[in-house]
């Protein structure tokens, strides 16, 4: 909970970038459980959350890297961290909304049209300052159930 403030920070950062859509404070507090995170000397470094819809679904948000920490493989090696979590809860499919979709499909990951997926998804759009002109790209992965 006491790095709820610095996720945050680093996701503000990102947002201003256009790299994502901004997160309300409480938002982070209440799904903080969901948050995989890396802490080096400077602070947080880097975090990814796995936000679970079903039990056959879960999406992958807020994944975020620092600046000064970019293009070294932390953004994959969050990534990774929250697939495995996925697979452990035995959850076969997992989805970004996002607007760096080349990331994700580097990382396995296959571009959808977001009507896709199911209503519950998009729950959290109404609140988006976007609704309904949304212009990130939804993309998938199927898991196996064995950790990588």
């Amino acid at each position: 909970m006491t790095e709820i403030a610095d996720v945050k920070r680093l996701i503000d950062v990102a947002s201003k970038n256009g790299a994502m859509l901004p997160r309300p404070v409480m938002e982070l507090y209440e799904n903080a459980r969901d948050f995989h995170v890396y802490v080096d000397e400077d602070g947080i470094g880097g975090c990814c959350a796995l936000h679970i819809d079903t039990a056959e679904l879960a999406e992958i948000r807020s994944l975020a890297v620092r600046e000064d920490l970019r293009k070294q493989g932390l953004g994959a090696t969050l990534l990774s961290a929250c697939l495995d979590e996925a697979r452990k809860l035995e959850i076969g499919r997992v989805y970004a909304l996002t607007r760096v979709p080349g990331f994700f499909i580097k990382n396995g990951f296959g571009e959808i049209d977001k009507h896709e997926l199911p209503h519950k998804v998009f729950n959290d759009c109404i609140r988006c300052p976007l609704f309904p002109d949304c212009d990130e790209v939804a993309v998938v992965r199927d898991l196996d159930n064995a950790p990588e």
